[in-house]
């Protein structure tokens, strides 16, 4: 089935975006490296949602950011922001392990309002709009640890604070 390869990369970054999330500090949640950046807290709960993404693309045929159905979940702790990560990683761990060939070739499309913004084979949009997505914030999630000197925990081997 096309989707095992796709359960195989989710469970290794879910594995290394939990490590990362692990390191954010609760006291600088609204810290921010520039004005126009999101703030430690909202960058790190995107993080811990993004899964989420996966279920509602493989459920349904479009997401509209104009409709506003969307809404996720705003932790306010490091222990909240890993219960939101574990609860949207399993359910989009467990719609990716239902998910046919069918589902996976069929047609999906992310809109806001009139606009579409693209419409890709839905495996197409799992890759980019969530996984590539996901690997990409994490990545900017690091910067913020770092310039708040936290640790860095390693994502494909040590880093440089390991």
């Amino acid at each position: 089935m096309m989707n095992q390869a796709l359960v195989s990369e989710l469970k290794h970054e879910a594995a290394s975006t939990r490590k990362m999330l692990e390191r954010v500090p609760t006291d600088k949640w609204d810290w921010k490296p520039h004005d126009r950046s999101m703030s430690l807290g909202r960058l790190a709960s995107h993080v811990a949602t993004i899964p989420d993404y996966m279920t509602v693309t493989l459920t349904n045929d479009e997401l509209d950011f104009a409709k506003g159905t969307y809404r996720p979940a705003v932790p306010t702790s490091t222990e909240t922001l890993l219960d939101v990560f574990d609860e949207s990683y399993e359910k989009a761990l467990q719609t990716l392990e239902a998910a046919g060939d069918e589902t996976l070739r069929g047609m999906w499309s992310l809109k806001n309002g009139g606009h579409t913004i693209f419409t890709l084979p839905r495996i197409a949009a799992l890759r980019s709009f969530v996984m590539n997505h996901l690997i990409h914030h994490r990545g900017q999630l690091s910067v913020y640890l770092r310039l708040l000197d936290v640790p860095v925990p390693g994502m494909y081997g040590p880093s440089a604070d390991d």
